[in-house]
């Protein structure tokens, strides 16, 4: 299993980020009815619904992070993902990811 950095972005649509801790599970799912982005990819928590997006552009991107666009054939229709590190700029969160051969 290989471990993938992505950025959870555009948290202050929705709940903000103050709830979120180290380690905390966070749910994939594909979003295939959004009108501006055919690879996107909300994050959800139960209770709170949508946090936000895997990023996926260069602008929102933090560090070695993969763009929901590198994520998208990857998962299945929904995944479990777990948060890093809490910046500033956005979430880096680690999900882990069969191995391709």
């Amino acid at each position: 299993m290989k471990q993938v950095y992505f950025t959870l972005t555009g948290t202050g649509y929705h709940c903000g980020t103050e709830f979120l801790e180290k380690d905390m599970t966070v749910f994939l799912e594909k979003e295939k009815d959004n009108e501006f982005d055919t690879e996107a990819i909300c994050v959800r928590l139960p209770g709170l619904g949508k946090i936000g997006h895997v990023a996926n552009s260069v602008r929102t991107r933090i560090g070695e992070s993969w763009s929901a666009g590198r994520l998208y054939d990857r998962i299945g229709d929904t995944a479990e993902a777990k948060v890093m590190y809490i910046l500033p700029r956005g979430v880096l969160c680690v999900i882990g990811l069969e191995d391709e051969d």
